[in-house]
């Protein structure tokens, strides 16, 4: 059977991905596409086992200086040189400067610093549950699964509450860079985040707070500190990665929760079980379809594909967590499932720095909405449910619900 080509950015494609990367794993386990803005080659790795090994393979760079060409280089859009600012953060960097930056980060992002969250996260989302029964129907992400990871992030890292809406028009377009098919829409976009960013760096050096951007100011080993631009990225990337993941894990997990209504039932019948819930769901729905770029350091071989030096490539992590070589009966909602070890949050040295606030937030939102709501349903037909245009996430528009 020939393998059709498709835009995987494309909404009707985030609708249902999982035919498609079911085919590449019987037949073709890493496969070209092209991607929409850049215009460039991806070869997607979509093997549990491969998709697992390229997370961990040093053969794979995060930054394409470190991997391709000068020619290649010459040959990188202009529209991505936007984004150069941005590219000095975790998920941009290799080996000692990954390394080091991360050890900086830790000091400011730490575990229990999120668990003191719990409180402040349940608050806040009783208040959009309350705001919401008022009306006795919502858009479970325009009046819930978005406000509530936004609001959090905004208060960890120390943004006024106002400005948060504009936070999201900013990194929404920048997230959405590679779907988008007017990229120049980026350069306001970027240059209003990272202007207002740098504002917020340097007031907090003048004027350390009690939050996270005067923590990573703060942050040092021996006489080592980050810079401003590796502040910045750190930044950004909680706030993209801190919020936009997060949205669609409660965006689609609701969704997934109103199609299988016996694994609803289950969870509102025993709320012990939102751990391993919100693991199945990670692995389930896939917030984030693939990892973050990586581009290959030398020719290399996967699965008896050659990719060349420089070349993109996309390890699919949405068809590593349905792969039956390593799940059973992966394309089964399952609460309780054993031995889960999905790979929703990556791996390796990248793995996802904001795993526990994520996962407490997707807790507590579920949880919280599912017990409080025991007649919620959809207000439309499954089938007119919108997916968003996206590149490496996948997310709804909207889901309007009745309570």
């Amino acid at each position: 059977m020939t393998i059709p080509q498709i835009d995987v950015t494309a909404a009707s494609f985030k609708a249902n991905p999982f035919p498609y990367y079911a085919q590449l794993r019987d037949e073709a386990p890493v496969h070209p596409v092209t991607v929409r803005m850049t215009q460039q080659r991806a070869w997607l790795v979509t093997r549990y086992a491969d998709v697992l090994s390229v997370l961990k393979d040093e053969r794979f760079a995060k930054d394409r200086h470190n991997a391709m060409t000068p020619a290649q280089l010459r040959k990188v859009p202009l529209i991505m040189n936007a984004f150069k600012q941005l590219q000095r953060g975790l998920l941009s960097l290799d080996g000692a400067d990954h390394d080091r930056l991360r050890a900086l980060v830790h000091q400011a992002f730490t575990a229990r610093m999120i668990e003191q969250m719990r409180e402040q996260i349940q608050t806040v989302a009783d208040e959009l549950l309350d705001a919401a029964e008022a009306r006795g129907s919502m858009d479970v992400i325009a009046d819930y699964a978005l406000p509530l990871p936004l609001t959090m992030i905004g208060r960890i890292l120390g943004i006024p509450a106002e400005d948060n809406a504009k936070f999201h028009r900013w990194t929404t377009v920048v997230l959405g860079a590679a779907s988008n098919r007017n990229p120049l829409v980026l350069v306001p976009n970027i240059m209003g985040l990272t202007g207002y960013l740098k504002r917020a760096i340097r007031a907090r050096q003048a004027q350390p707070q009690d939050d996270l951007i005067s923590a990573l100011v703060a942050a040092k080993e021996g006489n080592d500190r980050m810079t401003d631009d590796e502040i910045l990225s750190m930044i950004f990337l909680l706030l993209s990665a801190g919020h936009e993941t997060t949205v669609n894990l409660i965006g689609s997990g609701t969704l997934a929760l109103l199609e299988h209504p016996d694994q609803l039932a289950r969870l509102r019948d025993d709320p012990a079980i939102i751990k391993p819930a919100i693991e199945e769901i990670l692995r389930f729905v896939c917030p984030a379809e693939t990892a973050t770029e990586r581009y290959a350091r030398m020719d290399l071989t996967i699965a008896g594909t050659a990719i060349p030096r420089g070349e993109l490539v996309l390890a699919v992590v949405g068809s590593a967590n349905r792969d039956p070589a390593y799940f059973d009966d992966p394309d089964t909602l399952d609460l309780t499932r054993a031995n889960n070890k999905h790979l929703a949050f990556g791996q390796g040295i990248h793995y996802c720095l904001g795993a526990p606030l994520s996962r407490l937030e997707g807790q507590i939102a579920l949880s919280t909405l599912v017990g409080r709501f025991p007649k919620l349903r959809l207000s439309i037909p499954t089938e007119q449910v919108q997916w968003k245009d996206s590149f490496i996430l996948r997310g709804l528009k909207a889901l309007p619900v009745s309570l």
